[in-house]
């Protein structure tokens, strides 16, 4: 078994059923919870009213954005990035097709009954560049400024780690990074996507 069939066989399959179940191990203690009952009358019965509320806290008051603005775009520009490019790039939508199939026997389009579109490679890259980008400003960030280094651990440059290695491994992949097989590059890709799964429901 060479480096590419462990990454698309065993390792995957590990990954998965780690990812499932330390995701359903962590919803298990947030509903397990104790809480007290909430004795307070609502305001406002509209569910509408609630979302409008998500919507506009999820970008920082006026008052704060000084102190909050690179945090927040750095944030924002990471998640869209990765986000798109996880979900909108054709080889990956074939893939969670693939992986759909092996456990419940169908594909995406059987699971949910339509697909949906991909977008051009071009647009995937620059939108991956950026996340990438944001990621290092980021960590440059947290190394220079001096109460983020100091209240900064273990897990926050780790996970910073497995976040940021899906995606240079992917875009060297996918630019066939010169001297380097193409298998191995992507045996490197889904090894990084593995590792994200497994710290995903501990990081």
């Amino acid at each position: 078994m060479d480096l590419l069939e462990l990454a698309r066989g065993p390792a995957l399959q590990w990954a998965i059923s780690i990812f499932i179940a330390g995701v359903l191990w962590r919803l298990l203690g947030v509903f397990l919870l104790r809480s007290k009952k909430d004795l307070s009358e609502p305001r406002n019965p509209a569910a509408w009213k609630g979302l409008r509320l998500i919507a506009l806290r999820s970008w920082p008051r006026r008052e704060f954005l000084e102190g909050t603005a690179f945090g927040v775009v750095m944030g924002y520009a990471f998640h869209v990035g990765l986000l798109v490019s996880l979900f909108f790039f054709a080889p990956h939508v074939l893939f969670f097709a693939d992986v759909a199939r092996g456990l419940i026997g169908t594909d995406l389009r059987g699971l949910v009954g339509f697909g949906w579109p991909t977008l051009p490679n071009g647009i995937i890259t620059l939108l991956a560049a950026i996340s990438v980008a944001a990621l290092l400003a980021v960590l440059v960030h947290r190394f220079v400024n001096p109460v983020k280094r100091l209240i900064s651990n273990f897990d926050d440059y780790f996970s910073w780690f497995v976040t940021f290695a899906p995606l240079v491994t992917g875009m060297a992949a996918f630019a066939h990074l010169a001297g380097w097989p193409y298998e191995r590059l992507l045996a490197f890709h889904l090894l990084s996507v593995e590792l994200l799964l497994v710290w995903f429901p501990f990081g």
